[in-house]
C-alpha cells in the first residue's frame, strides 16, 4: 500500500454515497469540515434536506484491517456497483471509489463535454 494512502486512512475514514454513483472516502478531519458545511444548509429547503439524507444515511466509519484492507459495507458496495475491481481516484480532500465501467463513462462524459473555460481560469492561469 502506498504510504500516502496509509496516511490518508490511518485515523479512520468515513465512507458515504458520492455523486455519479461512486463512493466518497473522507479522512476524519475532512469529514468534520463536510459536516460543518452540511449543518449550514437551510432546513427549510426540500432539496437540501434530501441531499443531507442521501449523504448521511449511507455514511459509515471504517478502518484498515491487519492486512491493510478497507471493508466497504454491502449497501455501499451495491450503491456503487463495486464487485471485484475498484478504481480509486484522488479528489480534493477525499478519495472516490468507482466501478470501472462507471469511471470510464464519467471520464468519457468530461471528454465529450469539457468544463467551461471560466471554471478553469484560476486553475490554469
Amino acid at each position: 500500500m502506498p504510504p500516502a494512502f496509509r496516511e490518508f486512512v490511518e485515523d479512520g475514514v468515513i465512507l458515504t454515497r458520492g455523486m455519479e454513483g461512486c463512493l466518497y472516502l473522507f479522512p476524519l478531519p475532512k469529514w468534520k469540515r463536510v459536516e460543518e458545511q452540511l449543518e449550514h444548509l437551510p432546513l427549510t429547503d426540500a432539496h437540501s434536506r434530501a441531499f443531507v439524507r442521501f449523504f448521511y444515511s449511507g455514511a459509515s466509519k471504517a478502518r484498515l484491517d491487519a492486512q491493510s484492507r478497507l471493508m466497504v459495507p454491502q449497501p455501499l458496495r451495491s450503491f456503487a456497483g463495486l464487485e471485484s475491481e475498484v478504481v480509486v481516484a484522488g479528489a480534493p480532500g477525499r478519495l472516490e471509489l468507482w466501478n470501472p465501467q462507471r469511471w470510464d463513462a464519467a471520464i468519457q462524459a468530461v471528454q465529450d463535454n469539457p468544463p467551461h473555460p471560466e471554471l478553469l481560469i484560476n486553475f490554469v492561469a
